[in-house]
């Protein structure tokens, strides 16, 4: 595993006066990249050929890298370039979708922003689970054989899918058809079937909250929150139920986008004290525990219990909601914060203090 003197050592070496702020061209990046440019630093973008048509007609990034697949990352030419330019990373989903765990925590030569072991309790559902009951979160009941499902469950499969293959079931009977129907579409490989995570189904609203940990102001913030737009569940009620029932529907939760949401404030306590508990068990995981942008990832019943049931350590798309509009940002930084400039924020700080190799691993 890359060690933090490695990239303390690189670091020494950047120009300080002239750090860029650089990610992958996908997910987030125009969050990250806006966030950059509104504090004042460059940006670099890895970008994909064919997808440089969003960074020409946004043009947020100051130098496009043209790479056949991200996990060109990892070549030595690219990681190269991005030293010269004194990048620092900022992870975003796509990280996780595209590089494998174990080549981010052994081959990636490039500072990244936040603490990149952390993102390894992010792809493990298990340790996901752990973390989020050490911090004493509620938490969906799960289930490890599909033959004991006795109530409805949602069938989940690990690293960032966005939802691609969800299904629910509420019997062995009818998970068995379902995995058969969804590897027919093509939405599942038979190799998926093995590292099915299944987890109780609670009725509610999803809503997703988007903090930052900041180690230099040692503050955990709330800056925004949503909720998903997921095809094609949210689309099956325009369909009339007696259709629904006639042609069968299966539908997947596929994300297709993110709603902005703001909460009844009677919740925000909890919601506040939630942040709070997974930042503290964060430190005791792998100290200094998170370092910037995290989601928990909840539903809300009717009786206003929230469960947890996922969390990202790092910067999730529903937070491009905020960008520039968040109330929750508005209240505590005023006009112009969302999450990407507040991770640019950061940086910034952490090269004004000659804090800047605390902030990245």
């Amino acid at each position: 595993m890359i060690e933090k003197d490695e990239i303390s050592a690189i670091v020494e070496r950047y120009e300080k006066d002239k750090v860029a702020v650089g990610t992958l061209g996908s997910h987030s990046a125009l969050n990250i990249f806006k966030g950059a440019k509104d504090e004042g630093l460059r940006t670099v973008c890895v970008c994909r050929k064919g997808d440089e048509i969003v960074y020409r007609k946004f043009p947020l990034a100051d130098e496009i890298i043209l790479v056949e697949s991200f996990s060109d990352l990892l070549s030595s030419e690219v990681q190269d370039k991005l030293r010269r330019l004194n990048v620092i990373l900022v992870p975003h989903g796509s990280f996780n979708a595209y590089i494998s765990m174990d080549a981010l925590l052994n081959e990636l030569y490039v500072p990244m922003f936040g603490n990149r072991t952390l993102l390894s309790w992010e792809v493990d559902r298990e340790k996901q689970r752990e973390w989020l009951r050490r911090a004493g979160l509620k938490t969906p009941r799960i289930f490890r054989d599909p033959e004991s499902i006795d109530r409805l469950v949602i069938a989940k499969f690990p690293g960032a899918k966005g939802g691609k293959g969800y299904f629910l079931a509420d019997s062995p009977e009818t998970f068995r058809e379902k995995v058969e129907e969804m590897v027919r579409r093509g939405h599942l490989r038979s190799e998926d079937v093995e590292r099915i995570y299944l987890q109780e189904y609670i009725l509610g609203v999803n809503a997703y909250f988007q903090y930052f940990h900041s180690i230099l102001l040692d503050d955990v913030e709330l800056l925004g929150m949503d909720k998903r737009y997921e095809s094609a569940v949210d689309g099956i009620g325009r369909i009339p139920a007696a259709e629904q029932l006639r042609i069968g529907l299966n539908p997947t939760y596929t994300i297709v986008g993110n709603i902005p949401i703001t909460l009844r404030e009677s919740l925000l306590p909890e919601v506040l004290r939630m942040g709070d508990a997974t930042v503290k068990v964060s430190k005791e995981i792998s100290s200094p525990g998170i370092i910037g942008p995290f989601c928990l990832e909840t539903i809300i019943t009717d009786n206003l219990e929230i469960f947890a049931f996922e969390i990202s350590t790092r910067i999730v798309a529903g937070s491009n909601v905020g960008i520039g509009t968040s109330p929750y940002a508005y209240l505590r930084y005023g006009e112009g914060m969302y999450m990407g400039r507040r991770i640019a924020r950061e940086i910034r700080l952490g090269i004004e203090s000659e804090s800047l190799e605390r902030i990245v691993s």
